[in-house]
């Protein structure tokens, strides 16, 4: 099968979206299958690429480390015709997702479409909050996401709220996986946490509570530092380390410095990315508070490392954190102190069997023979849906079909 992503991130820029399509795209090939990847073009990509094309492209007004197509989606539109897709696979609803729409309604192939991305929880990055509305989001969602052939939710969060705005296209709940062997342990590892900790200024007896994802406000990490004096009071050996950058970041040391913990929050910035299973793994628990994830793959990475989870839940975690041994989830942010506190006291074994079962179901393996199945009774469907449709009544498009053909050529040329 050759099937075609559309997307307006990719790797170099770095996000959970781009890591997404990427752990895809390797097992699909791996399955046998031809994945061709269409996105922005980024200053810091490689020039020997292959199988990606991309179309240039500035940063997002709101985001910089996000890019927009500017031009060049013409070009891009033809290359694709020349692929001969089996399916196209949007990643975006806007700019390239849109030519993925395109693509598909010209090859008179299936669109599946996956809707990564909560809207709701960004609106105030954009002229804060005062142009687009969550009505805005609402009607774009629906009308991209009916005019689809199948819709991939990582969560049953996103589901109820497509279901919500009225999207009536079949959908399926297909989690993102991870490469799971990269956060397991290895004979070296007990040197190199040992090695971390003292690199981080932490004592032997300190509990490692860990704060890992970009630093902006959605991320609700200032919630954690707000309640960590409550945790202090009862176990004055804890130590908060947050890594991560991101636009939030000086008002949450502020904020670390108004509440007089600021030795016990310790900001690391960003790590390099062979790194990053070091860290889950020497740290005793992974904490979140955010509310604004679909999926969150740092909940997968830690639970891989085999750390126990304590975050604040939704219908999502509350599935994936289904064993105590695994970690522990709260309603509200007022809850994660004495619910972080509760599970240090209790300090439930891990258990391997559960772990094991677990990893699996998160793994990138499971993630794509999933998704390809789903790709298959899309197709069934689309074929299903276009032979009702020739039953249907003819109605002479034909010139509808060069007005279309004339304005899709105008905008991309």
């Amino acid at each position: 099968m050759k099937i075609g992503f559309f997307t307006d991130t990719y790797f170099p820029q770095v996000s959970g979206v781009a890591t997404s399509i990427k752990t895809l795209k390797d097992e699909l090939v791996k399955l046998g299958h031809e994945v061709i990847i269409f996105t922005t073009t980024d200053p810091n990509a490689p020039d020997d690429e292959e199988g990606i094309i991309r179309m240039p492209s500035v940063p997002f007004i709101s985001f910089k480390d996000r890019r927009i197509v500017v031009r060049g989606m013409w070009d891009a539109y033809m290359i694709a015709k020349e692929f001969e897709l089996d399916l196209v696979h949007t990643h975006t609803e806007f700019g390239v997702g849109f030519l993925g729409k395109v693509v598909g309604k010209s090859l008179h192939i299936p669109v599946v479409h996956t809707y990564h991305t909560m809207y709701e929880d960004y609106l105030h990055y954009i002229a804060h909050g005062k142009v687009l509305r969550p009505t805005h989001v609402k009607i774009f969602s629906r009308v991209f996401a009916n005019h689809t052939s199948g819709v991939v939710c990582p969560s049953e969060r996103v589901i109820a709220t497509l279901r919500k705005y009225g999207v009536v296209t079949p959908m399926r709940i297909i989690p993102t996986g991870i490469e799971t062997k990269k956060f397991e342990p290895n004979e070296n590892t007990p040197t190199e946490i040992a090695q971390l900790r003292t690199f981080l200024g932490m004592e032997k007896d300190e509990t490692f509570l860990l704060s890992l994802s970009r630093l902006s406000y959605e991320k609700n990490i200032q919630a954690l530092i707000q309640k960590l004096p409550d945790i202090l009071q009862v176990k004055p050996s804890v130590r908060l380390v947050i890594v991560g950058k991101g636009p939030y970041e000086e008002e949450l040391k502020q904020l670390a410095f108004i509440e007089g913990i600021t030795d016990k929050v310790l900001f690391v910035g960003e790590v390099p990315n062979d790194q990053v299973a070091l860290y889950y793994q020497a740290a005793d628990y992974f904490v979140c508070t955010s509310t604004s994830e679909s999926q969150g793959l740092t909940y997968l990475e830690a639970m891989a490392s085999g750390t126990q989870l304590v975050v604040e839940g939704n219908d999502y975690l509350d599935h994936l954190v289904d064993d105590f041994s695994l970690g522990a989830t709260f309603k509200t942010d007022d809850e994660f102190a004495s619910m972080l506190l509760s599970y240090m006291a209790e300090n439930p074994a891990k258990n391997p069997e559960v772990l094991a079962r677990k990893k699996y179901e998160i793994s990138a393996e499971s993630f794509g023979k999933s998704m390809l199945a789903f790709y298959n009774e899309t197709i069934v469907y689309y074929e299903k849906v276009q032979a009702e449709k020739e039953q249907r009544p003819e109605v002479d498009t034909s010139t509808k079909t060069k007005k279309h053909k004339r304005l899709f050529k105008g905008i991309f040329h």
